[in-house]
């Protein structure tokens, strides 16, 4: 993406990099010119031949050049908790480390469970250093109560829809948002975890924690939530993404 470092340059080689692009199948050695910020040519190295006057040289052998980076799964805490981070220095971090693009979650304060949030969000991030792309709460709050107004925050912008590391305990009210999100385009983003199983847990319930005398997490808490959401996903054709997988089972 375009920032004011790069366009001030003018125009830039980049020298002998191994230059993967997934979307056209290119893994190789190459050179890649940059004019204003575009991607004017990519070439075999040494055929681009003999830079233009006032071109930035930059040798990259032994790196790796890739397209921007994409994070799925960010918090920028923006509305109401800037003490932690917030979009601009958020996205500059991100934009040091290659990613362009962030997805960032609805637990802000207030969550981003109305039309007018996703509008702040989406107005706070028309300066940043990547571009952000607003998830909606599916619950009033995060509270799991009540639904959010999912047709509105769809017309909002918001590229799905997730309660974060809340897991939407309530399967009739998860079912109705599936079904919502599918007609919308949406995916729902489950942190599978029932907190009626893991409780208190710190670690990994095994010999381990109880070695060191630490309450454990069993595997069931994660594996039995997202079975559950597995046959809502099933049913309603809703596009399910699975936040956290850290067990065989749920794997499998």
């Amino acid at each position: 993406m375009e920032s004011d470092a790069v366009a001030a340059v003018g125009r830039m080689l980049l020298k002998g990099g191994r230059v993967v692009d997934p979307a056209s199948g290119l893994d190789t050695v190459a050179d890649v010119v940059v004019q204003d910020a575009r991607i004017a040519a990519v070439a075999r190295p040494g055929e681009i031949g003999v830079p233009q006057p006032g071109t930035v040289t930059v040798d990259l052998s032994g790196l790796v050049v890739v397209p921007g980076l994409v994070d799925i799964h960010v918090h920028l805490r923006q509305p109401g908790q800037t003490h932690k981070e917030d979009i601009q220095s958020g996205t500059r971090a991100a934009a040091r480390g290659g990613v362009t693009t962030l997805v960032c979650m609805a637990n802000t304060t207030p969550a981003v469970d109305d039309p007018t949030v996703v509008a702040a969000v989406r107005e706070w991030s028309r300066q940043a250093a990547a571009r952000v792309y607003p998830v909606g709460a599916v619950t009033r709050g995060l509270e799991g109560r009540e639904l959010t107004p999912v047709a509105s925050l769809a017309a909002a912008g918001v590229v799905g829809l997730s309660d974060d590391g809340r897991w939407v305990q309530d399967g009739g009210l998860l079912r109705r948002a599936m079904l919502y999100a599918k007609e919308f385009g949406l995916p729902v983003l489950q942190h599978c975890e029932d907190p009626t199983l893991s409780a208190g847990g710190v670690m990994h319930e095994g010999a381990v924690s109880a070695r060191l005398g630490l309450r454990g997490i069993p595997r069931s808490a994660e594996e039995a939530a997202l079975a559950r959401d597995l046959v809502l996903a099933e049913e309603t054709g809703c596009h399910l993404h699975v936040q956290h997988v850290s067990t065989a089972g749920s794997v499998r």
